[in-house]
């Protein structure tokens, strides 16, 4: 089952005074019908450098994407299932198009999952672990581990009969 995440968002009033905009469970979250217990939860989104701070506007209330918008951001929780839920049942062509990313599939690799995005991502496990996987090599990350992924061909595996619940920032980048 996808958690239901609570957001919190600051702003400013008609006076210029910080409050409190948006207190309730995020909107945007995206369960891969390909892939039962898959979810992308956006938090927040920029739309460039430097972010925009003013307004109330809900950012993240928009379809969930994979990438962020160019010189943007992207905010999220990704809820991964274990492996043995939809490793070698799952459409992942039909996953990344659900998102917007039908590029990002790696082609000729074994893992239907390779992909590769034009970002930076800063990535912090929350909840259980997941096996970090790249062309040659994979290591195991555990709960409050975090990874750097810069544009890299890469795929995820939860070895475990628990989900693992991975918070991520990804910033839009130059193509490696």
């Amino acid at each position: 089952m996808v958690e239901k995440i609570r957001r919190v968002v600051t702003g400013h009033d008609e006076n210029g005074k910080s409050v409190f905009i948006i207190d309730g469970n995020a909107p945007a979250v995206k369960e891969m019908n390909s892939m039962p217990g898959l979810a992308l939860t956006d938090l927040w989104q920029t739309n460039g450098a430097p972010a925009e701070n003013t307004g109330n506007v809900d950012s993240a209330d928009r379809p969930v994407v994979l990438e962020p918008p160019a010189n943007g951001t992207i905010f999220r929780l990704v809820e991964f299932p274990p492996d043995s839920a939809w490793r070698g049942k799952a459409d992942a062509g039909e996953a990344f198009d659900s998102i917007g990313a039908g590029h990002a599939p790696v082609k000729g690799s074994d893992d239907p999952m390779m992909h590769k995005t034009s970002t930076v991502d800063y990535l912090i496990v929350v909840k259980g672990e997941i096996w970090a996987i790249l062309d040659d090599s994979e290591v195991c990350l555990k709960q409050g581990d975090i990874m750097v992924q810069r544009g890299t061909n890469h795929s995820w595996s939860v070895r475990t009969d628990e989900p693992c619940l991975l918070a991520a920032i990804l910033v839009n980048a130059a193509p490696a």
